[in-house]
């Protein structure tokens, strides 16, 4: 993407309300339709946009191996964490009503953090897919990756 200058300037446009949407859609969802799992997935699409435009050397800058690995194992531990703390506190397991000093607010916190494990694994599990399928053609192809680095005064 050397010459697009159009394009590296809109995805530096739209990823803040692309991940901005993301967020609603997190924190919503425990009140109406989204959560974890929709949020997720539009944060990997913001990510997605980046690597298609920016390459993917750039994309595994941003978020390594070493990052996303182990937070596909975060997010799931976050949500199986729930219900174990559930469980200590003697209720069921994922039973949010002893989570907090009132049952309503015990029922949100829960929901909370285990949509919000749910979109950590998913938006982690979808990033790796995608940085594995683009590096499987990046091996046979010394060209593959034809980004240039920023302008030394940050615009496109």
């Amino acid at each position: 993407m050397r010459q697009h200058s159009v394009l590296r300037t809109m995805t530096k446009l739209l990823m803040p309300p692309i991940m901005l949407f993301a967020l609603y859609v997190q924190f919503h969802g425990d009140y109406g339709p989204g959560g974890g799992f929709q949020a997720g997935v539009i944060f990997a699409v913001a990510f997605i946009l980046f690597t298609l435009i920016f390459g993917p050397t750039r994309a595994r800058q941003v978020a390594p191996a070493c990052v996303t690995t182990p937070l596909t194992a975060v997010g799931v531990l976050l949500y199986a964490g729930v219900g174990v703390v559930s469980l200590l506190l003697g209720g069921e397991y994922l039973d949010y009503n002893v989570l907090a000093h009132d049952p309503h607010h015990g029922q949100h916190l829960g929901i909370l953090l285990v949509e919000l494990g749910v979109g950590i694994t998913v938006w982690a599990v979808m990033v790796s897919i995608f940085l594995a399928f683009v590096g499987r053609g990046a091996e046979d192809d010394p060209n593959a990756d034809e980004t240039v680095d920023e302008p030394e005064d940050g615009h496109a």
